[in-house]
């Protein structure tokens, strides 16, 4: 955007991109998206699951080509990669001497290549910088209704099963000797992580939704103990990340979902380095 420096107030920094419709869809869906994405980031953080979470949201790429190649809706054919590669890594897994991480490793590069192959052949409309960057600034109404609806059966599951879920992220073991089926949580769990994917594609894309589903729970861990304060605070800032994201990619034309990442990504440094009680400058002052 062309502007004199002199023209620019602090009101019309928050006012001026609001009055485009384009911008209200986009600050709308990136906060929604973004505070999914924190509170599932908190469980994502305390099972140390970012390689599956990178490899989840590469795997659903040719599920999208699909879906759209066959005039469904994208989420569909996302959800369906997405948990065909988990059911996949597992089979792999158990079937192979192959460690978890170089099968994952596998899976998901040989997915993600799939998916690269189907947009340079199937003939369709499909932007594939779309697909790996996110588009929210054009985003539509149908993908905005996808999202919604994509978003709140993601909280609601996360809600429903809180504190099975809780508890299998910090000790899997003790959860299932007091009789929780931990298989069916584990199941759960990369399912809820297919469909915060999907409705990541639409703000970052597939590249970065990781850092969505990683980020806002890492820079919370080290700000709390609590598993409750530590929800609240992901969500927040994953939140009002994705919303300054928008805004300065709006005033510094640059890419939208670079520009969120980037913001999470200076918030969970700030974090690192003054966190109350585990920040590297913190700790240091209780050495002196």
């Amino acid at each position: 955007m062309s502007y004199s420096l002199a023209s620019i107030t602090p009101i019309s920094l928050l006012a001026e991109p609001l009055t485009h419709e384009f911008m209200r869809r986009a600050l709308m869906v990136s906060a929604l998206v973004g505070g999914v994405c924190g509170l599932l980031s908190c469980y994502m953080t305390l099972k140390g699951w970012a390689l599956m979470g990178d490899a989840v949201s590469h795997a659903v790429m040719p599920g999208v080509v699909v879906a759209y190649a066959l005039g469904l809706p994208f989420s569909i054919g996302a959800f369906i990669f997405g948990v065909g590669s988990v059911a996949l890594i597992g089979f792999v897994k158990q079937k192979s001497r192959i460690k978890e991480d170089t099968v994952i490793g596998l899976v998901f590069t040989g997915f993600f290549a799939f998916g690269l192959v189907l947009v340079s052949k199937i003939k369709s409309n499909i932007d594939l910088m779309h697909i790996l960057f996110g588009s929210p600034l054009g985003i539509s109404s149908n993908d905005i209704q996808q999202t919604v609806i994509i978003s709140f059966v993601v909280v609601l599951i996360l809600l429903l099963f809180r504190r099975d879920l809780m508890l299998y992220c910090f000790d899997a073991t003790h959860a299932r000797s007091i009789g929780i089926n931990t298989g069916m949580l584990h199941y759960l769990l990369l399912s809820v992580l297919s469909l915060a994917a999907v409705a990541g594609l639409q703000t970052v894309g597939i590249i970065l939704v990781v850092a969505m589903l990683i980020t806002p729970g890492a820079t919370a861990y080290l700000l709390t103990d609590r598993f409750d304060r530590m929800t609240f605070l992901a969500i927040i800032s994953s939140a009002i990340s994705s919303v300054l994201g928008v805004y300065i990619s709006y005033w510094s034309d640059i890419e939208t979902g670079g520009s969120i990442v980037l913001v999470q990504t200076a918030i969970f440094l700030l974090a690192f380095l003054f966190a109350p009680r585990y920040g590297i400058l913190k700790s240091k002052g209780y050495t002196h």
